[in-house]
């Protein structure tokens, strides 16, 4: 644990759910974890009790990627943690594989709806049949003119044409829009609750984050986490993309809600301390911001030579292309506000530098 981790709170210390089954953290929410083949190696998922159009049951908040593993972890949790009862709908809080990937399967199993944002619904739809973002050439070429040079990390990047359609091989055809400031009405019959949706930007296109004023509850999804922050990247789609300042945005709106809520977020722990962690989340950028500033002071920087700037541990393949989009955001939001220069040199590499 992290210094900044010691001024969080974790009401349920080092306990963690094993795979296949599940934690309660509040009445009629619990609390699950899938793998993921990364080195950020789970995700959290959670089960709501629930009744909808007369039925009583459970909604499903986040997915998990599409792998063998997953379903069978699924599987594991309706035959023992369900109480024999149904899944009645699934939310799905941004178009990440590891949130949206088995929307498809789970909607299907159960016939519900997919619950999401027009937007992200839409961008998974895009990318579960194309390369996006993070692979192929359209995305090797990018890296390349913000100075990424290394020929086998190039290849590597080309070759990943099917790196989100492997995870999300498909979206459900249907689905139920989620607009900023919805309230969902969850919960079984008697003990119904409102869940107020919170939008998020600079991470996902329109990431829902999910507020129980009742249960003193948010499903922060990827936008607040208590222990790493949250990547922020420019991907070959929007090349002037300005996605750091939409998200320090979001963060500061969530401040409006108590300062005791408890945090159930994608990755890490359940944490108390909201207002604590998007002041570390602040500070962190702030910091992040100066140093740049200082590194391209002293020359003209790309982004792939930000990164020893900005991470001082080595990154595989899977993190370099999320630290170049990082990277990217970074010194985006310093040339859009007008404290660096943008200037491509003849060899079509992008670098930095003070007006």
């Amino acid at each position: 644990m992290n210094a900044l981790e010691h001024q969080l709170s974790y009401p349920f210390g080092d306990t963690l759910p094993e795979v296949g089954t599940t934690l309660e953290v509040a009445p009629g929410v619990r609390w699950l974890r899938m793998k993921l083949p990364f080195a950020l190696d789970h995700i959290n998922l959670w089960l709501l009790r629930d009744e909808l159009d007369g039925r009583e049951g459970w909604t499903i908040v986040d997915c998990g990627i599409t792998s063998d593993e997953t379903r069978a972890a699924w599987e594991r949790i309706f035959e023992h943690e369900l109480g024999g009862l149904p899944v009645l709908r699934v939310i799905v809080t941004h178009m990440h594989p590891d949130h949206i990937g088995l929307a498809h399967w789970l909607t299907e199993r159960w016939s519900c709806r997919l619950w999401i944002s027009a937007t992200d619904f839409n961008a998974a739809r895009l990318a579960s049949t194309a390369t996006t973002g993070f692979g192929g050439h359209s995305a090797a070429a990018f890296m390349q003119s913000h100075g990424l040079s290394d020929p086998p990390s190039l290849d590597k990047i080309r070759a990943r044409t099917n790196y989100y359609a492997s995870m999300v091989p498909k979206v459900p055809e249907k689905f139920r829009r989620l607009l900023d400031g919805d309230a969902i009405s969850i919960g079984p019959r008697g003990g119904k609750h409102r869940w107020v949706c919170h939008v998020g930007y600079g991470h996902a296109p329109e990431h829902m984050s999910l507020h129980c004023a009742d249960l003193g509850l948010l499903i922060s999804g990827d936008m607040v986490l208590p222990r790493i922050s949250t990547n922020v990247s420019v991907i070959d789609l929007e090349p002037e993309a300005n996605p750091l300042p939409l998200y320090l945005a979001s963060i500061e709106r969530m401040r409006a809600l108590p300062a005791d809520t408890l945090v159930l977020p994608s990755h890490g722990k359940p944490f108390r301390g909201l207002h604590t962690r998007i002041d570390q989340l602040k500070s962190h950028h702030d910091e992040r911001f100066a140093e740049l500033m200082d590194a391209c002071a002293q020359e003209p920087l790309t982004a792939a030579q930000a990164l020893k700037v900005l991470f001082k541990r080595e990154l595989d393949l899977h993190q370099t292309t999320f630290a170049m989009g990082e990277s990217i955001a970074h010194l985006n939001a310093l040339w859009l506000k007008g404290q660096l220069v943008r200037r491509l040199g003849e060899d079509g590499v992008y670098r930095f530098s003070p007006g």
